[in-house]
């Protein structure tokens, strides 16, 4: 019998209670490494933090309840290129919403958009205007979560953006808008230049492109601009270490990443640590502290961190080369701790809007969902 390889099949999250067991088991059997006094996080994450966090995931954290929220969005599994692609698809029920495929980076999932879909895809429910409404397509990337490991090399960004026009044609959609942070900012750019003929706006938070190295690029910065810069330049100097590991040898930090919980969530905490609202202390104070962990948790229970490492790997060749000129029109969301800078934008997209936001970080739809949602309702108002 011939396998439709289009196919869109239903999918609902069932972890295994055997699963969740082995993870607290683990948990519980921590052989934690030592420490020095009075560092605070300039040597990582912190072991006597960590402690108090991985108790808390494995006593208090319910994943059975947040297993339960995900799965009131409706899901799906398709096979795009060989490779297995999970995805929610919430359609609104305004009849003139626009569809808006919205990427996920590293380190984080579709579980970062739990608490904008709503607004999205229903502003009426939420005391917005229904013409802004949208469809919203949130997959997770190959190699990350539900869309399971990547099964061979060459899965990178651009693959991932030919991917995504693939689905969104595969769905019927023949006209809509992308939006992504992190990684999603680079992809959902490229998916603008991929397939122009559909889609009408390309809005990212954090940046669009990178510095080429001509000086005339960085003349004229605002001073806040100038800070970004500085911050940049602060973070490739002391703050690169996980994308050079993961960039050069994925597979060799996965082994820690695959085996240790207590590993995996330091990992991932000292990103949050880093790349939130600068004005947050830790992590919680910036992000639900149980959101966080659901992060984290389809990481683990999916056993996809050593996969979703190897993005940079495959990445690492395209880094910082110039772009193809795209006049789709782009917005940009800048939150604090991120290096947005207006002249970089324009060098190689078309941008129309832009914003800077005094709250907030690198995970916009986890900290400062109502500002992310107020932004993107507003680019592409002009849009539809």
């Amino acid at each position: 019998m011939e396998i439709n390889t289009t196919a869109i099949r239903p999918f609902r999250i069932e972890i295994p209670q055997a699963q969740l067991d082995d993870l607290n088991a683990r948990l519980s059997a921590t052989r934690w490494a030592d420490e020095l006094p009075d560092v605070g996080w300039t040597y990582g994450t912190p072991v006597s933090y960590l402690k108090e966090l991985a108790e808390h995931w494995r006593t208090s954290y319910d994943w059975r309840e947040h297993e339960a929220k995900l799965n009131d969005f409706p899901q799906f599994t398709t096979t795009i290129d060989g490779q297995n692609v999970h995805f929610l698809h919430v359609r609104s029920p305004e009849p003139h919403a626009m569809p808006l495929i919205i990427t996920h980076g590293w380190p984080g999932s579709i579980v970062e958009f739990m608490n904008i879909i709503g607004p999205l895809t229903d502003p009426r429910a939420h005391g917005g205007d229904p013409a802004d409404a949208f469809h919203v397509i949130a997959p997770s990337m190959p190699g990350f979560g539900f869309s399971g490991p990547t099964r061979e090399t060459g899965w990178d960004m651009a693959r991932i953006a030919r991917a995504w026009a693939e689905l969104m044609s595969r769905l019927g959609y023949e006209r809509y808008g992308a939006q992504g942070g992190d990684t999603g900012a680079v992809i959902s750019p490229m998916l603008g230049r991929i397939d122009s003929g559909h889609v009408v706006g390309v809005h990212v938070n954090g940046s669009l492109g990178f510095p080429s190295g001509d000086p005339a690029e960085l003349a004229d910065l605002t001073e806040a601009e100038q800070a970004r810069l500085a911050a940049m330049q602060r973070q490739m100097a002391d703050g690169t270490g996980y994308a050079v590991i993961q960039s050069t040898r994925p597979q060799t930090v996965g082994v820690g990443l695959a085996d240790s919980p207590a590993g995996q969530l330091a990992w991932i905490v000292e990103r949050f640590k880093e790349w939130t609202d600068p004005a947050a202390e830790l992590p919680e104070d910036a992000v639900d502290r149980d959101q966080m962990l659901t992060n984290i948790s389809v990481y683990w229970l999916t056993k996809t961190a050593t996969s979703a490492a190897r993005l940079y790997k495959e990445g690492q060749a395209s880094w910082g080369q110039a772009a193809q000129r795209s006049e789709v029109p782009s917005g940009v969301a800048v939150f604090p701790g991120d290096f947005g800078i207006r002249a970089i934008a324009e060098r190689d997209d078309n941008v129309v809007h832009w914003s800077e936001f005094d709250r907030g970080g690198h995970f916009p739809a986890m900290e400062v969902p109502d500002l992310l949602v107020a932004d993107v309702r507003a680019f592409f108002r002009e849009l539809r």
